[in-house]
């Protein structure tokens, strides 16, 4: 068969792996059928009934609506979910493009599932497994030549929607078409990170993985390491994610990280490591006391009303979480790879000795299972960074660490290093990845020399651009580059991308080369999680505090000015956002002429959190996305659009996505989405292109028909509703009739057309008050000191 492009699906299986990939392929906008059995019964119930017959893909529908973190970018596309049975409805299997079995790791159940596949599905329809770990060929035994040649192992992680990891794993007999295929699709529609692994236990990550924290259970002891220690060394400072070891643990369920334990322990008869993936004795009493983590309400932490409680695993009792001071982990600064090997290299404390203990040893293990679970590093390290949130994979942490002067500190410790390594080093390499010029390099084992990373042309990389000299001019806050093709690209760099006096006047100068230069237009946007959390609010409040009224509105002033200019720009501007795109971040974004946003956007305008009110033109872009063409018309009503805006910014609402963003106003509906969103670069680039080519020209300014104060008082009238019943407070109410005032256009009528400079002067006015105003100043301080809200 030749590649294929995908267009429908068919999900048997509607447990937490099925109705992630049910909602996932609905969020890539893919029209899904969800399959589960029938179920057995009850007293009332009828057998016949469709409904019933299907309740168990209904049933997983309704807790994708209602999952949390959600599963789906809006509720909207859950019509593109069509539930059924694998009783009554197989014969959507004729037509679809692709079925995924997601099913229990049961090899009889995987088998009669794939026997029922093969009778109804169409003769091009692509299969394949979501196990996490059978052998391939078990749950191929009895099947066509056909179904052979159509069938590899795509293992999702959980949450299906949040990790990009995407493990493809081919059988002997797959078509090289199925396979490319399936990479197209799960990379460029899905948005995963694919990487290649091997028909073995468990694959690469969940092998690495496991081993890394069954090897840390059988330390800690040694180290003398409560739950909250190992969580404090194998979080931040080590490259992990924030939950850690334990933590992670309840979250995915430990009686599903016992399964993938024993199943390790089971079947890898010949590794020599096999007894590490023996559970702990403590562990086997949590899952069978039903400790089973955060959907059991405990497992190794619990909340109680006395606070969060942690395990004590040689009592079986939970004590209050006690935070240790470690100066190995304090001391641990900068980037990932700075924190690690501090930590490594200069801890002095049993922080330190645990972590390099458990470091040594997995970083060994995985250097041996090369060529058994993947051929190189760079797919290892994928799929620990995609499916395990690590910073940096196990070889990159290597380098971190140093990997002649590591190399020596194990062999002192007696842990087995393969012969490769070896080699390596007595070759003289020092590191497992390198630069060599523009082109990021990694070390191939069987060739012992180094090859390029392979990388999509797709995936602009702002190091690659640095290393490449397209560097046009920067400061130490912004820089802008040629991306080539005639567009250029500005990007943040300040901590959290937050807007200072810095990317003020790099906008400026950007707006400057760009309108003036050989330039097509300009892309905004960065190679970071997150777009921009918003301005320096340090920075606002160090002056609210000193007095400088005059450089607060300086840099007011300019920043409205700058996000104006890239909107009426002669040439056009896109930004590419992603993760948290707040405050001065959205309005940034919003000030563009087009928006390519990646799926996972966290978009809003909070300022009022902080007791102020959006000052960098946010009201005014809100406004204009929200009330479109219909601005000016003398016969529209604007006050049920204001009210909407005011919801929206009043209450620091954020969306949960990019169609969230859409849905409130952030994103305009011809605005794009990436849902791969190492992709968003290039598109937004494309984007400028067709923009430029097809003739662009800078859309004229908005005039709105506003309520003036007869709006601002149906807008209190609410807000003293809302005060009344303790949802708000005295000061939230006067920060919303502040807001009021600025989005209804101040002393004006509805005869009067307001443009956007009085709008601007109206938000830089109300600003520039509220900074001068005790509890918004307070508001600011305890946000910087506690990165949550005072309602004061």
């Amino acid at each position: 068969m030749a590649t294929k492009r995908i267009r429908k699906a068919v999900v048997i299986g509607a447990g937490v792996m099925g109705r992630g990939i049910a909602a996932h392929l609905a969020n890539a906008r893919i029209p899904v059928h969800l399959l589960d059995i029938v179920p057995q019964p009850q007293e009332g119930d009828d057998p016949k009934d469709p409904a019933f017959r299907s309740k168990i893909a209904r049933n997983a529908i309704q807790q994708i609506k209602k999952s949390k973190p959600a599963l789906i970018f809006t509720k909207r596309d859950l019509e593109l979910i069509t539930p059924g049975n694998i009783e009554d409805d197989l014969d959507v299997l004729a037509d679809a493009d692709w079925v995924v079995e997601a099913v229990p790791e049961r090899m009889d159940i995987k088998q009669a599932t794939f026997s029922k596949i093969e009778e109804h599905a169409g003769e091009d329809t692509i299969i394949t497994s979501n196990t996490s770990g059978l052998s391939i060929a078990g749950m191929l035994e009895g099947r066509s030549d056909s179904f052979k040649e159509r069938f590899l192992v795509t293992h999702f992680f959980n949450p299906v929607r949040y990790m990009k990891l995407l493990e493809l794993v081919e059988a002997e007999d797959t078509s090289s078409e199925v396979t490319e295929t399936m990479i197209a699709f799960g990379r460029d529609v899905l948005g995963k990170g694919i990487v290649f692994g091997k028909d073995t236990t468990n694959f690469i990550a969940n092998r690495i993985g496991v081993h890394g924290i069954m090897s840390i259970m059988h330390l800690m002891s040694d180290f003398d390491m409560t739950i909250e220690d190992v969580d404090q060394v194998f979080g931040k400072p080590m490259g992990r994610p924030k939950s850690a070891v334990f933590r992670t643990g309840d979250v995915v369920g430990l009686d599903t990280f016992v399964h993938v334990a024993d199943n390790c322990h089971e079947t890898l008869t010949d590794d020599e490591d096999r007894e590490v993936f023996e559970v702990p004795d403590f562990l086997r009493d949590m899952v069978e006391k039903g400790w089973t983590g955060q959907k059991a309400g405990q497992g190794f932490y619990k909340k109680t009303d006395e606070g969060i409680m942690a395990l004590r695993p040689e009592s079986m009792e939970y004590e209050k979480r006690d935070k240790s001071d470690f100066s190995s982990l304090s001391g641990a600064k900068g980037s990932p790879a700075d924190k690690i090997r501090y930590v490594i290299r200069e801890g002095e404390d049993k922080a330190a000795d645990f972590a390099r203990a458990a470091t040594y040893r997995s970083l060994a293990y995985t250097a041996r299972r090369m060529g058994e679970i993947a051929d190189d590093v760079v797919n290892i390290d994928r799929a620990m960074r995609w499916g395990f949130n690590w910073k940096l994979g196990p070889f990159q942490t290597w380098d971190a660490i140093g990997l002649e002067w590591s190399v020596e500190q194990m062999k002192e410790e007696g842990i087995e290093l393969p012969s490769w390594i070896d080699e390596m080093v007595e070759a003289g390499h020092e590191s497992f990845y390198r630069w060599n010029g523009a082109t990021r390099e990694y070390y191939d084992v069987e060739a012992n020399d180094y090859k390029p990373v392979p990388a999509d042309e797709r995936e602009i990389s702002i190091d690659v651009l640095k290393k490449s000299d397209k560097k046009v001019m920067g400061n130490s806050s912004a820089s802008l580059y040629d991306m080539g093709d005639g567009v250029a690209l500005l990007e943040f760099h300040t901590k959290m991308n937050s807007v200072d006096n810095d990317i003020i006047a790099m906008m400026e100068q950007a707006a400057d080369e760009v309108e003036d230069g050989d330039w097509r237009g300009l892309v905004i946007g960065n190679g970071s999680d997150n777009f921009s959390a918003g301005a320096n609010l340090m920075l606002v409040l160090m002056n609210a505090r000193a007095g400088n009224w005059d450089d607060i509105e300086e840099m007011v002033t300019r920043f409205q000015a700058a996000n104006q200019r890239m909107r009426y720009l002669s040439k056009p501007v896109v930004a590419a956002p992603r993760g948290l795109t707040l405050g001065g971040g959205a309005e940034v974004a919003m000030g563009a002429n087009a928006i390519q946003p990646a799926g996972e956007l966290y978009m809003g305008l909070v300022e009022v959190g902080v007791g102020l009110v959006p000052g960098g033109g946010g009201n005014l872009q809100l406004m204009r996305n929200i009330f479109g063409k219909h601005a000016s018309d003398a016969d529209f009503d604007a006050l049920p659009f204001l009210q909407k805006v005011f919801m929206q910014i009043g209450m620091a609402e954020v969306s949960r996505s990019a169609e969230q963003a859409r849905e409130a106003g952030f994103l305009k509906l011809d605005d794009g989405l990436s849902i791969n969103a190492e992709h968003r670069l290039h598109h937004a680039k494309q984007r400028v292109i067709g923009m430029y080519e097809a003739g662009f020209r800078a859309p004229r300014p908005t005039q709105f028909r506003l309520p003036g104060k007869d709006g601002v008082a149906t807008i209190d009238m609410m807000l003293y509703s809302m005060e009344g019943q303790k949802q708000i407070s005295a000061y939230d109410r006067h920060i919303g009739k502040m807001l009021a005032n600025v989005l209804c256009g101040g002393e004006t009528t509805r005869a009067v057309l307001t443009s956007e400079d009085r709008l601007l002067e109206l938000e830089r006015e109300a600003f520039l008050s509220l900074c001068g105003e005790e509890k918004s100043q307070e508001r600011m301080q305890h946000m910087l000191m506690h990165n949550k809200p005072l309602r004061n």
